[in-house]
């Protein structure tokens, strides 16, 4: 439950104790500096399951994804052929390479690596069995090719495609899940670690959580909120379990993993304790319910009475593992409202009056991102943080040909001062990854909200770069953000 009964009885005055409202007031300074440091990652990301299409191809397994009614696609497309990447992969690292990016994070399908999602467990005396061989060759011609061309590969070894036959077994409300994803980690590490140095564990495990799990919007399509305490902490267990099994492996491995941070926000209020409260809830179960059990063995209140009757003894000390670094996602906070009959009495509320926003219906707020770069340094000990993800689907984009997406550049430096500026704060930050290449398969959107920096034509596969690849470009090489 997200609001106490007893925190009502309290009233105003726990939101006083509480202590850790995220209002918004926090000030953002204006960058001293526009130069960012000779090391700093600029890089582009994407995930399987929105570019590669081929989900028929060459023994890969069906994921959640698969069977996801096309009715709850806005446009009624699905990802049969997405951005053809597991055949065109060629040209996605051609774009990266001749942008002078020196990174790119890409996910890893599990269900194209391990088909079933838990073969992967059985370790002959020859090597690992039971996965694609088919699978990981995709993958590791693609690790050489972003090698060859000096980039860095960032691999997410889970990005929302759950094997099938998991989900049909209770998928993350299944303890079990988290061990087959263990599993699955050590076959990624083991058969591509030689070169696959820096990996992303998990990405945005709040949004699979509650979109796919209690609002419905994405797969595996439920509205089951008694049940997202199971799917919060077996998926910070399987990071756990996943993070020990590759280190015991592998000890050169750079392990991280990547969360959708948002400051929570009240809505605007005459009498505005309730919404504080409401806001405070959610923070802890979206935000808290991720970086405490990573950062400090424990879940914060809200969380904590969501996973009580799946903790078990032993758990927190395998979910509080030292990662080298954590990444960040940011597209915009998140205003939240008191309703009595909403479940955990939190709602989605309205920003201020005004507010600009993209064609995502995201607003955009540069200073959320410097407000959450800031609570990392005061609150989780300052980790190294990548930004891992952001971007914006240009509300002024009518299709492929509209190739001038001013939008998308003034977002990107905005944000960027943000970035900035909480480095001058003292925030140990390393890099940037647009989100995203190419415009693709954007979940249940579908095709119509535009993310890359890259157009396609959708009916021939052609890839053309906009504007703000050539401004990007010229970002990366020269560092500095009035380039």
């Amino acid at each position: 439950m997200g609001v106490t009964r007893r925190d009502l009885a309290l009233g105003a005055g726990a939101v006083a104790l509480a202590g850790c409202t995220r209002t918004g007031d926090l000030f953002m300074p204006a960058p001293r500096e526009r130069q960012f440091p000779a090391d700093f990652l600029w890089g582009v990301a994407s995930s399987a399951y929105q570019i590669e299409g081929a989900l028929d191809a060459d023994g890969r397994g069906r994921s959640i994804w698969d069977v996801f009614p096309r009715e709850r696609i806005h446009d009624g497309s699905d990802a049969a052929i997405a951005n053809d990447s597991y055949h065109r992969a060629a040209e996605d690292v051609a774009l990266i390479a001749d942008a002078g990016l020196n990174a790119y994070r890409f996910s890893i399908s599990w269900p194209r690596t391990v088909p079933d999602g838990e073969s992967a467990q059985q370790l002959t005396p020859g090597g690992w069995d039971g996965f694609n061989r088919a699978g990981v060759d995709y993958y590791s011609r693609l690790i050489d090719a972003l090698l060859a061309r000096g980039v860095t590969p960032y691999a997410t070894l889970f990005h929302w495609d759950l094997p099938l036959q998991l989900q049909e077994r209770g998928g993350w409300t299944s303890r079990d899940t988290a061990q087959r994803f263990a599993d699955y980690a050590s076959v990624v590490s083991e058969t591509l670690g030689d070169r696959l140095k820096h990996i992303v564990v998990l990405n945005e495990a709040a949004v699979h959580a509650v979109v796919g799990h209690v609002i419905g919007e994405h797969a595996p399509g439920l509205r089951d909120a008694d049940q997202l305490g199971a799917v919060i902490h077996h998926q910070n267990l399987a990071q756990g379990l996943a993070i020990q099994a590759m280190r015991a492996g592998r000890s050169d491995l750079i392990i991280g993993t990547t969360m959708a941070l948002m400051p929570s926000r009240p809505q605007k209020a005459v009498v505005p304790w309730l919404n504080e409260l409401a806001a405070k809830g959610f923070d802890e179960i979206w935000n808290g319910a991720f970086l405490d059990p990573l950062f400090k063995g424990s879940y914060p209140g809200a969380a904590a009475d969501m996973v009580e009757s799946v903790v078990r003894p032993g758990d927190l000390a395998i979910t509080r593992q030292a990662v080298d670094f954590l990444g960040v996602n940011y597209y915009s906070p998140s205003y939240m409202r008191f309703n009595a009959s909403a479940p955990s009495f939190i709602e989605a509320g309205d920003p201020p009056e005004g507010v600009e926003r993209d064609a995502f219906n995201r607003h955009v707020d540069p200073s959320g991102l410097y407000e959450v770069l800031v609570r990392l340094r005061s609150d989780y000990g300052n980790p190294r943080v990548l930004i891992t993800e952001n971007g914006c689907s240009d509300p002024f984009s009518d299709g492929p040909a509209d190739l001038e997406d001013d939008f998308r550049v003034d977002y990107v430096r905005r944000h960027l001062e943000a970035v900035k500026s909480a480095m001058e704060a003292g925030s140990d930050i390393g890099g940037y990854f647009h989100w995203t290449l190419v415009d693709n398969w954007e979940w249940a959107e579908g095709y119509r909200s535009k993310f890359g920096l890259v157009a396609q034509d959708r009916a021939t596969g052609a890839r053309t770069p906009k504007q703000s690849y050539a401004w990007f470009s010229a970002l990366a090489r020269s560092g500095a953000l009035d380039a």
